[in-house]
């Protein structure tokens, strides 16, 4: 008897301690940790800064115990709320588990799905993966954000967004975030691309203007790697993110560029291109959160987007010079 009024009593105070707490304002002070400052959350979250700092001194009062604490013009978590940030990712996890397989249970994909992509995967992949997804999924709205695969992991466990397409280049490794799950997409062949019909090895361009990705990028690191390994460092005169503007270079007979079969999106390139020994390919990757990887709208892209693939020539033969 004694033990079932111990119970009761301890369900009464664990139910207390959960609805003293705002799911939503805890969920503020986790973006607060993570974003470092007010200005940074409202900015994220389309609030007014005035509107982030009224909530996190609600959830203070809630909590009892002091959370901010002012640091020149910021402000700095406490133990306190450094302890409930961490609590927090749990419940959200939770909650985000829950409502996936709740929706996984028959019910149609509907709803908003955020993607995060990186460029060539959003010429060549992206466009017939939204038609199969209007036509299958009309419910299904889907957000798509040009993200560097690099920032664009970190962003999906920060729940900024909820699917990432991302890539690995040949010796690197992409970021591993145990709460994130890893499906492959395809492998995708990278090949010289030049205009003069005398290039027609990765030596012959040791002399030539380059085109590359900005510096501390995968792919950069990558591209200037592979010229010193061929015995060369690359002259590179053109730095963009913008892979149409390689092609435009390449094109012009301004430059010379490694570009990936992926940007051509099954079409036939617009410019020479030359096979790089060994046959080098990037892998292409989808990650979510483990916790709301079974919900119906994320199988649904997630399916979209290996049948878009399908329709690609990914299967590494030889484009025509």
């Amino acid at each position: 008897m004694k033990s079932d009024g111990l119970c009761t009593i301890l369900v009464s105070v664990s139910y207390e301690w959960l609805t003293m707490l705002d799911l939503k304002r805890l969920a503020l002070l986790r973006e607060l940790r993570l974003r470092g400052t007010i200005a940074a959350v409202a900015d994220s979250l389309s609030y007014s800064p005035s509107s982030v700092s009224q909530q996190l001194a609600a959830l203070e009062v809630e909590a009892g115990v002091p959370l901010l604490v002012k640091s020149g013009r910021r402000v700095r978590l406490t133990a306190e709320a450094e302890l409930l940030v961490e609590h927090t990712h749990a419940l959200l996890e939770r909650m985000e588990l829950l409502e996936s397989e709740l929706a996984a249970s028959g019910q149609a994909a509907s709803g908003t799905v955020r993607l995060a992509v990186f460029q060539s995967a959003a010429l060549g992949i992206v466009p017939y993966a939204l038609t199969l997804l209007a036509a299958e999924h009309p419910a299904l709205r889907v957000e798509i954000t040009q993200r560097e695969p690099e920032s664009a992991l970190a962003a999906v466990w920060a729940r900024e967004f909820d699917l990432v397409i991302a890539e690995q280049y040949p010796g690197h490794a992409a970021p591993r975030i145990a709460e994130l799950d890893r499906e492959a997409l395809c492998t995708d062949v990278i090949r010289l691309g030049a205009a003069a019909s005398t290039v027609g090895s990765l030596s012959d361009a040791r002399d030539l203007a380059w085109v590359m990705e900005p510096r501390g990028t995968a792919s950069r690191h990558w591209a200037e790697q592979t010229c010193r390994v061929a015995g060369f460092e690359p002259d590179v005169r053109f730095e963009t993110a913008d892979l149409q503007a390689h092609i435009r270079l390449v094109e012009s007979g301004h430059a010379v560029a490694l570009l990936p079969d992926l940007v051509w999106g099954g079409r036939e390139p617009s410019i020479r291109t030359v096979d790089l020994p060994g046959m080098p390919r990037r892998e292409v990757f989808t990650s979510a959160r483990r916790s709301g990887s079974a919900s119906a709208t994320i199988a649904a892209c997630r399916d979209v987007l290996a049948r878009a693939v399908e329709s690609l020539n990914l299967d590494g033969g030889a484009y025509p010079g």
